[in-house]
């Protein structure tokens, strides 16, 4: 007998289920998505940022003029998602929107950067799903290869400094790092009169 069997598991998956869950759409307008994200965004040269608006437009989400969504991006629910003008959304970024995800204006999200507002109850046998919206606010910077967790804020101009892991609101204006990740210092910008 191996040390895993010796122990029972205090989860039973035969009991999940997750029926109380709204996607938001039918599930063959979901399954169209899918195949679309799967085959035409990717294919859609770099250049064609407006291309990839219209589509995701035209799955319900709200993206914001000029805003730059390179071809790897990901996005569960499209119509679970707000896009500010002028933000940029990386190679490699997951936005896995099973509940809200508003990302501001002149946001950045930088590649392979991970926003999940998705998880489970540890402390439910039947590890029951939770879900909580996500919002950036306008002018924060997400680094490289970060996680933004369920219900999190980042305030206005913030910064999250790469493979930082933010489980809990960030506030406006300040440079964070780590995992977990905290508030270290201000961020300074050099002249905010070239932004008005």
């Amino acid at each position: 007998m191996t040390k895993n069997e010796q122990t029972e598991p205090w989860v039973d998956l035969r009991k999940y289920s997750q029926s109380w869950y709204d996607r938001g759409k039918p599930g063959w307008f979901v399954l169209l998505w899918w195949f679309v994200q799967a085959i035409t965004f990717p294919l859609t040269p770099q250049p064609l940022y407006g291309v990839r608006r219209l589509i995701l437009n035209l799955f319900g989400a709200t993206i914001g003029q000029e805003v730059l969504i390179r071809p790897t991006a990901r996005f569960t629910y499209p119509w679970k998602i707000v896009i500010g003008d002028y933000s940029w959304i990386g190679d490699n970024v997951v936005l896995y929107s099973l509940d809200h995800i508003e990302i501001g204006k002149h946001c950045v999200i930088s590649q392979k950067s991970y926003l999940c507002t998705g998880s489970h109850n540890i402390e439910d046998p039947k590890f029951g799903l939770e879900t909580a919206g996500i919002t950036i606010g306008n002018g924060a910077w997400v680094g490289a290869d970060c996680f933004i967790g369920l219900g999190v804020n980042i305030g206005a101009n913030a910064v999250i400094g790469a493979r930082s892991s933010v489980f809990k609101d960030m506030p406006p204006g300040q440079v964070c790092l780590g995992a977990p990740c905290q508030p270290r210092y201000p961020r300074k910008m050099k002249d905010t009169r070239a932004l008005t």
